[in-house]
């Protein structure tokens, strides 16, 4: 059977425009032979997302994103998501929006859920965002930017009040005072120089104190050993004993006990003594008032003469 060349041409212009229909398809992602899954998801920010960005579970890829529109009563932006996998995604399942990396553009990651029924083709996903690592760090600097901007604007407003403070007369002083302490560290620096110069001309004399220090500290080292080996503990003891008797003794005396005690405490004892005091004083004045009555030498055997009272008494 010979076919026309009308009916070729035909067949030729029928499979041109199925080949333009699916090439054209295939150069916006889709793929006329595949049976694809279809869910939309609405985020309020997609930025950095775009057309044919993968769509994962778990880092596998099955899918990627078939458009970005604006959904023009809500104001959300609406993403198609092209799937082409047989894992059952569940309605409660989430589409989050992450950056795999700090450079690359985002990507889009099935968190599968676990409640509710399966998705079918048209069904809506919950939306979800992830910060990437950009974004934590702008939102960990952003507080850090605040901060600085006020150590900032403190730091001008101290730096205004030092200008106000150093107005010329004090800028004067301060030039006056930096030179001074230039003249300061130079003389210090001459006087660093003699002391140097001291001290090297004056070193023997110096190594001979130091010798005589040592000498010191080994004669009371060897002193001090002497110390150690002498019986102190017992010696101490002794002294205790010797003030453990004094004590004793004091306490006696105190008591009335003892010779030394009663002539301390006996009253009768202390009359008694001023008593035979007085009679003794009294007998030795008797004695240098009439010396003849005590010592009578009479060669011819005269008489004793009777005796005559002193007159001038002077003990009462």
């Amino acid at each position: 059977m010979r076919l026309s060349r009308e009916i070729k041409t035909a067949i030729l212009v029928i499979a041109s425009i199925l080949l333009f229909i699916w090439g054209y398809s295939f150069l916006k992602g889709k793929d006329l032979f595949t049976n694809y899954k279809t869910f939309f998801v609405e985020y309020e920010n997609v930025e950095g997302l775009v057309m044919s960005a993968p769509v994962t579970i778990n880092g596998l890829s099955i899918g990627k994103v078939n458009s970005i529109a604006i959904n023009n009563q809500t104001g959300k932006i609406r993403v198609e998501l092209q799937i082409n996998s047989d894992f059952p995604i569940k309605k409660s399942s989430k589409a989050e929006i992450y950056a795999p990396n700090p450079i690359g553009g985002k990507q889009i990651a099935i968190l599968p859920g676990v409640d509710g029924g399966d998705a079918v083709d048209g069904d809506f996903l919950v939306s979800s965002s992830k910060l990437g690592l950009t974004d934590e760090l702008a939102k960990q600097i952003e507080p850090l930017k605040e901060k600085i901007t006020k150590l900032l604007d403190n730091a001008n407003v101290m730096l205004e009040n030092v200008n106000e403070v150093l107005d010329a007369k004090s800028k004067e002083n301060l030039r006056n005072s930096l030179a001074n302490l230039n003249e300061t560290l130079a003389e210090f620096k001459v006087a660093s120089k003699e002391v140097n110069t001291m001290l090297a001309d004056n070193k023997a004399k110096i190594s001979g104190t130091m010798t005589n220090v040592e000498k010191a500290s080994a004669n009371f080292s060897k002193i001090s050993d002497s110390l150690t080996k002498a019986n102190i503990g017992q010696t101490v003891k002794n002294l205790e004993k010797t003030l453990s008797s004094v004590d004793k003794m004091m306490a006696d005396m105190n008591a009335g006990k003892g010779t030394m005690g009663k002539l301390m405490k006996d009253d009768a004892l202390y009359t008694n003594f001023s008593k035979t005091s007085k009679e003794l004083e009294l007998l030795l004045q008797d004695l240098r008032l009439n010396p003849t009555r005590y010592v009578n030498v009479s060669l011819f055997g005269k008489k004793n003469k009777p005796y005559t009272a002193p007159t001038n008494d002077t003990i009462k």
